[in-house]
Formats: C-alpha cells, structure tokens, sequence
C-alpha cells in the first residue's frame, strides 16, 4: 500500500524554519551530494543549511556512525525505529525505511516496530532490543539493571554500547527532526516502487 504524503511546497510550509534551495556553493554542494545519494535533497539538509557548522558537523558525526559494526544492523535498524516511532518522527520513520531497504537489510518488520508488543514478528532477542530503545527514549530514561543484563549477554559488551549510543543518535535525530517540524519526503514509496 502507498503512502499519500504532502507535495514540497506543503511540507516546506508547516516546517518551523524555511526550507530554501541552495544558495552557496558549499549548499549546492551538500544538495548535489543528497540528489545523488538519495534522489532528492533532504528537507533536513535544508533546514540544517541554516547554521553550516552544525550541517558540518552532523554530517561528519553520521559519516563515523556508518563504520560502527559491534550491532548486528538489522537489530540496529529496529532500535533506531522504536526510538523514532516513541519520538513521533514521520521523517526518521520514513528515511529509516529507505537507508535499511537501500542496504540490503530486512524491512519487513519495520511497519510493526510501533505495535511490537502485539506483534508475533519479533524474536525475544529483538523484543528485548526494542524495549530497551523505548525505555531509552522515555523522558527520563527508564533503563533497569536487568534490562541491560540481558542485552550484554545478547549483544556483548561493545554491542551493547554501540545498541545504547544508536539509540541515542536517533533520539538526536528524531527530536531535532520532529522540533524542526518535518515530516514524511516519500522515500519509503521510492523503495515500494522499486519492487521492495
């Protein structure tokens, strides 16, 4: 089933700051950079062109979290999702999809992440995995002792570092996203489309 989501020039309107083209040659390169990776520039891009030392540096940070790999990615895909959907963030929700189909990963639990406890998708590893992304993202955290127990058996001690620290990656993304007042672009159409 595909999504019905806002043209640009509505999704520009209801974002909290504007989302211009690019003016400066550094912007044109960032958006040249996004059309060739993704297919279109990303509304977050836009927005963070505003202040280029924060782009600069968000776009470093996100380059070195690409080469972490304690996680198995699959697991990762899940956390960053239940951190995203707890947030309310339609626009990590949807780029979450797209980045883990355009990697190969398994999406088709993806949809489900949002009901997990009702859902018979989920193997116990992963159940533990998404209620330690929730209890994560809850303000304040509502991580318990035997939670992280059951992790670090599962996952080892520097998977479960890197499961804590992705989580809260997306917890930065999906908060400033969500402040920010973006939505869905339609990249998890592009990927249904494309036969995934």
């Amino acid at each position: 089933m595909t999504t019905t989501y806002a043209t640009t020039e509505e999704r520009r309107s209801a974002v909290r700051v504007p989302l211009e083209e690019p003016r400066t040659l550094f912007d044109r390169t960032v958006a040249w950079y996004c059309r060739r990776q993704f297919g279109e520039v990303l509304d977050n891009a836009l927005a963070l062109m505003h202040h280029r030392k924060v782009l600069k540096a968000l776009f470093a940070f996100e380059k070195k979290v690409t080469t972490w790999d304690r996680l198995d990615p699959d697991l990762k895909v899940l956390a960053q999702a239940a951190s995203a959907a707890m947030i309310g963030c339609s626009w990590c929700m949807d780029f979450g999809y797209y980045a883990a189909h355009s990697a190969g990963l398994d999406t088709t639990k993806l949809s489900e992440v949002p009901r997990w406890r009702d859902s018979q998708a989920f193997t116990p590893q992963e159940r533990r995995v998404l209620e330690y992304a929730e209890a994560m993202t809850a303000t304040p955290p509502e991580v318990t002792d035997e939670m992280a127990e059951a992790l670090r058996a599962d996952l080892g001690n520097d998977g479960f570092v890197e499961l804590t620290v992705m989580v809260a990656v997306e917890n930065e993304r999906s908060r400033t996203n969500s402040a920010l007042g973006l939505t869905s672009q339609g990249f998890k159409d592009h990927c249904e489309i494309s036969g995934g």
